[in-house]
């Protein structure tokens, strides 16, 4: 965004891109128009509707779910038909390998096998990720949990530390669809007031609705007014990932619906003290759901070959319920990161790093950055979003998983709304949230109805239309076609929290959500040609 003199933060008025990106539109559209007329279907310039592609989360099996559907609308000869490709959480893993390569979509087949070939190879050394881990500490001002998720977590599944950044990638994917990545203000979903939905993309980041946006390479750099007053360097793409993806940033979550059991650990370790670090996430996330955190403390002193005593506060934390003090948590946490400290010490990492982290755990902070709206006075903007000196920014998936309020900006216009649904569960929760929080919002969204037929054994193609409304177009990853009477099994076979999927269990995701495609070609083509037919209408009336 080119602004005038100091003022860095800037609100768009409505029907209002940013510059580069009405640029991109406009050349965009132009490759929409041909690629309707190689289908052969009609369609004058001004008639060419917008089209955005939705991956929703779901750790890996979004991951490889999304791919599978993008190389299938490839093949199907729709991708080119895309104006804009967002995800939330697992989908953005898949957009942040693919937007590595400069207009990746007139080479998906190469790419999608480099990318195959990455994630079923090794996993990132310890040393490379403590060393990645001390660059995060030593390169910001801020530092949170979504760092050390980034190096220990993300990459196991990654499988890469791609330090490019989001700002790069500018002007190399003329060809491709334009990339938004989505993530939620924690504060702001918690208290349930303000606007939680943010977005990042090569140009801008900044709130969808209230349309308050900064220079995405100015993200993370601390404003006062409007005014930048204090650089940071821009994230790169494995801190995005773990922004995108940071499924436990939300402790109130956890409490209420993601404890998970001490024979499903978050990641698989790769050493003793990566177990022990992990098993000191878990030990947080039991006390915080009310559960009994001894089994874990066992753990840390047998990966740590008895170099550690039984913990002083076990026993009181051994009767924690829900209304454990967070001060219990901050002591227990510390005393064993205190530990944790003198042994990482040992193998030459820097105890001011994990005291940082021991802080960052006793308090959950994750995506802390400096508030681009401190101190700005607005008054189209919630005041609440304007007080702070920093916002905590989490996984979007934690109030809905899928990125519709990106797409749902006014001024983007889009017609098209296609939803790879990919989450675990209920495959109609994310469509359904959208269209209550829209109907309260008053933002145009058609109305939802699935039988109760369809929630036990979901369909692979959805359309839901209203006047005067984008068209939604809803496509479960587990169905019954694709998947028969097994549905249920291929859902606890991708679970959302397990270990990286083995190569096998990667090409069955990838046939099984390129069906969801291949199966419907017709009718995505169909869909794409009513609302032509309804511009058409809309211009003679």
């Amino acid at each position: 965004v080119c602004l005038c003199g100091f003022l860095s933060v800037k609100r768009r008025n409505k029907n209002f891109l940013n510059n580069s990106e009405q640029e991109f539109v406009a050349g965009r559209r132009n490759t929409v128009l041909q690629t309707l007329k190689k289908l052969k279907i009609q369609c004058s310039r001004k008639e060419v509707p917008n089209i955005a592609l939705l991956g929703s989360g779901g750790g890996q099996r979004a991951m490889v779910g999304l791919l599978g559907s993008l190389v299938q609308l490839d093949k199907a000869g729709l991708l080119d038909c895309i104006l804009y490709l967002s995800g939330v959480s697992g989908s953005t893993w898949c957009m942040a390998s693919l937007y590595k390569e400069p207009d990746w979509s007139t080479k998906l087949e190469t790419v999608k096998n480099k990318i195959i070939e990455r994630i079923r190879g090794p996993e990132v050394s310890l040393t490379d990720a403590m060393a990645k881990l001390k660059k995060y500490y030593y390169g910001k001002d801020l530092f949170s949990l979504t760092d050390v998720w980034a190096v220990l977590v993300v990459t196991s599944y990654v499988k890469e530390i791609d330090e490019r950044t989001l700002t790069e990638q500018r002007k190399q994917h003329n060809k491709d669809p334009f990339p938004i990545y989505a993530v939620i203000d924690k504060q702001s979903k918690q208290s349930n007031d303000g606007d939680p939905w943010f977005e990042i993309n090569p140009y801008e980041a900044g709130y969808s609705l209230s349309g308050v946006f900064v220079d995405t390479g100015d993200f993370g750099s601390q404003f006062q007014k409007g005014s930048k007053i204090k650089h940071q360097d821009e994230f790169d793409m494995l801190y995005l990932q773990a922004l995108c993806g940071s499924a436990l940033g939300d402790e109130e979550d956890i409490k209420k619906t993601m404890w998970f059991p001490s024979d499903k650990p978050i990641s698989p370790s790769v050493d003793e003290c990566h177990r022990a670090l992990m098993d000191l996430v878990n030990m947080n996330l039991s006390v915080l759901n009310g559960k009994d955190p001894s089994g874990f403390e066992k753990s840390i002193r047998t990966n740590l070959n008895g170099k550690r005593q039984p913990i002083s506060t076990i026993e009181t934390l051994k009767k924690a319920d829900e209304r454990a003090e967070k001060q219990d948590i901050k002591h227990f946490t510390m005393e064993v990161c205190e530990d944790l400290s003198k042994l990482y010490k040992i193998y030459n990492c820097f105890t001011d790093v994990w005291i940082s982290i021991c802080k960052c755990m006793a308090q959950w902070i994750w995506g802390r950055k400096y508030n681009l709206l401190h101190n700005m006075t607005d008054e189209a903007v919630n005041s609440t979003l304007l007080q702070s000196e920093t916002r905590d920014y989490i996984d979007g998936g934690l109030l809905l998983n899928s990125p519709y309020f990106s797409v749902l900006r006014e001024d983007r216009d889009i017609d098209l709304i296609i939803s790879l649904d990919f989450s675990q569960g209920d495959p109609f929760m994310t469509v359904n949230d959208a269209a209550e929080t829209c109907k309260k919002l008053k933002i145009p969204f058609p109305e939802v109805n699935v039988t109760s037929e369809d929630k036990t054994k979901p369909k692979d193609f959805y359309v839901f239309k209203g006047q005067n409304t984008p068209t939604v177009i809803h496509i479960p990853l587990f169905n019954a076609v694709n998947c028969g009477d097994k549905v249920e099994d291929w859902r606890k076979k991708y679970r959302t929290f397990q270990g990286a999927y083995s190569a096998e269990m990667i090409a069955d995701l990838m046939d099984i959500a390129g069906k969801n495609i291949s199966n419907n070609r017709e009718k995505l083509k169909e869909q794409i040609r009513a609302k032509i037919v309804s511009f058409f209408i809309f211009f003679l009336s």
